[in-house]
């Protein structure tokens, strides 16, 4: 079996006047043409170490916040704060006045205003070498990355230089004409091929029909592709029913899990526990987030960006004896809400949104911001996905003996880049 983690972000933008139709027909993703700046992506990003430090504290601001807004829902829930960041932070090479503020209030980014770009190419590329050095350590699949961001433009519309520019500088994209007029639904399964096979197929139908229309002008995607197995697996012959506790009260039995006589990074906090996992490559991590007995929901609704440093900060190498459940769920999640709550309003008003940056010829505003994710956990690694669909329109103690933890109750987890401190997934397990 293999261990995956999908993300893919998609910005499409639909515009409300009418453009002179482009008679092209577009069916399959290999008679997509293939256009792009005349500008390279930019291999060594002239960013200041710190700055990298400051995009990770602000992916993880958002991804907190992000998380709070939707944890009221019921359920376990799995999102990519990362991929939403991606995408949006495309999007924003367009953005002006208040659009722009809004977005990068909404994202936490306003402290990296002027290098935002920059820092996220700077970002990927430390998250690309990680995948470079296990490449050299590892056979086979044991361990995979993959980090992809495209554009999908309306044949008939002219964008700015400047905006294709940044996107090929920094996010590595180039831009697919197909042909939104004349056959929106054969460039909507363009699009769905190209995360389909990003995601080695495990997100075959990201956008749904109806949702790429003859108004849609721009498709910005992203997509992560990861498979990772566990650094020191868990015995599958131990894995046993147990009891787990819901968030009411109730006890059910789930598939426990166990894993001994291994040194993982740990720490015991006032209320909560965290523990970390590693996977093949010991750049990457599942971080687990332990709440004490009966104080899940007060807990979650509480957790800030200094309670989790706090905790990463006292973690220490410590002997375990770790029980967990295996699980295995998915997520679907209308993010125009959430992002509206965060403070991006302005964005998704057919008449004050300003994304002149992108092209001149027409008014865009995002109409729609929709994410999926899905994510299996056993013995032997993690299988994970997720897409986000963003639709624009116009007028997320060392100690001596070795420490039992048993995870039977609800939990949140996050899957982290260790040396950025970036959170490529984040979410909760409420009932395996």
């Amino acid at each position: 079996m293999k261990y995956f983690i999908y993300s893919i972000l998609i910005v499409s933008l639909l515009l409300g006047s009418a453009c002179t139709p482009v008679p092209d027909e577009i069916v399959n993703l290999e008679k997509v043409v293939f256009a792009s700046s005349n500008l390279a992506r930019d291999p060594q990003p002239q960013v200041d170490p710190s700055q990298l430090e400051v995009l990770a504290d602000a992916n993880t601001a958002f991804g907190l916040n992000f998380y709070h807004q939707i944890s009221q829902q019921e359920g376990n829930l799995i999102f990519s704060p990362i991929s939403l960041s991606l995408a949006l932070s495309m999007t924003l090479a367009g953005a002006q006045g208040a659009t722009r503020d809004e977005m990068l209030q909404a994202l936490s980014l306003q402290a990296l205003a002027g290098d935002l770009h920059p820092a996220f190419n700077a970002l990927l590329q430390s998250i690309n070498a990680s995948q470079e050095v296990v490449d050299s350590l590892s056979e086979g699949d044991a361990f995979q990355l993959n980090i992809a961001n495209s554009i999908w433009g309306n044949a008939g519309t002219d964008f700015k230089t400047d905006f294709l520019d940044t996107l090929s500088l920094n996010y590595g994209a180039g831009i697919y004409s197909v042909n939104y007029e004349t056959d929106p639904e054969a460039a909507r399964q363009a699009i769905n091929a190209w995360v389909e096979d990003e995601t080695a197929g495990k997100i075959p139908d990201l956008i749904p029909e109806g949702l790429i229309d003859v108004m849609t002008r721009l498709v910005l995607a992203n997509a992560i592709y990861f498979n990772g197995s566990w650094l020191y697996p868990f015995n599958e012959g131990l894995t046993d029913q147990a009891p787990f506790t819901l968030l009411d009260g109730q006890s059910i039995d789930v598939e426990m899990m166990h894993l001994t006589g291994e040194g993982l990074d740990y720490a015991r906090m006032e209320d909560y526990q965290l523990v970390k996992l590693p996977y093949l490559s010991s750049d990457f991590s599942m971080l687990l987030i332990v709440p004490d007995a009966g104080s899940f929901k007060d807990f979650e609704g509480s957790l800030s960006v200094d309670d989790l440093a706090d905790g990463l900060a006292e973690m220490a190498y410590v002997p375990m004896s770790l029980a967990m459940p295996s699980f295995d769920f998915e997520s679907s999640i209308n993010a125009n809400d959430v992002l509206i709550s965060l403070g991006m309003q302005v964005p998704f008003d057919a008449n004050s949104a300003d994304f002149s940056g992108i092209t001149a010829e027409e008014v865009l505003y995002i109409s729609d911001v929709l994410h999926k994710a899905t994510i299996t956990v056993d013995e032997k690694g993690t299988e994970a996905a997720a897409a986000t669909a963003v639709i624009m329109a116009c007028t997320s103690m060392p100690i001596n003996e070795p420490l039992s933890l048993v995870i039977d109750r609800p939990f949140m987890f996050s899957i982290m880049h260790n040396p950025t401190g970036s959170i490529l997934f984040m979410g909760r397990v409420v009932q395996p």
